[in-house]
C-alpha cells in the first residue's frame, strides 16, 4: 500500500488495519529519521514492513499474503503545521 502525505509536516506515517466490524489495529510506524519501524502488538517482521523513498513516500508491504490479511489498510501522520491528524 503506498501513503502519499504531500505537504503535510510531520513525522514518519502510523499505518493500521481494520477488518469488518472491528476497530482500527495499530501496525506500525516508519520513522524517516532512523531508518527503522517500530511495531505495534501482533505484528513484526518479515510479514510486515514499511519502506520510504522520501519524507512524503512511504509504503506498507505485506509479505505472504493470506486470507486473514483482508482488511482495509490506511496510514495516518500527525500534521503539525495544522495540529491534527492527516488520513489516506
Amino acid at each position: 500500500m503506498h501513503c502519499n502525505l504531500g505537504t503535510v509536516t510531520g513525522s514518519g506515517p502510523r499505518f493500521y488495519k481494520q477488518v469488518p466490524g472491528g476497530v482500527p489495529q495499530y501496525m506500525l510506524r516508519n520513522f524517516h529519521e532512523y531508518t527503522s519501524v517500530e511495531y505495534g502488538s501482533g505484528f513484526s517482521s518479515p510479514k510486515f514492513t514499511s519502506t520510504h523513498s522520501s519524507k512524503s513516500d512511504y509504503t506498507l508491504i505485506i509479505s505472504n499474503v493470506e486470507v486473514g490479511d483482508s482488511a482495509v489498510y490506511y496510514c495516518k501522520v500527525w500534521d503539525s503545521s495544522a495540529k491534527e491528524y492527516a488520513s489516506q
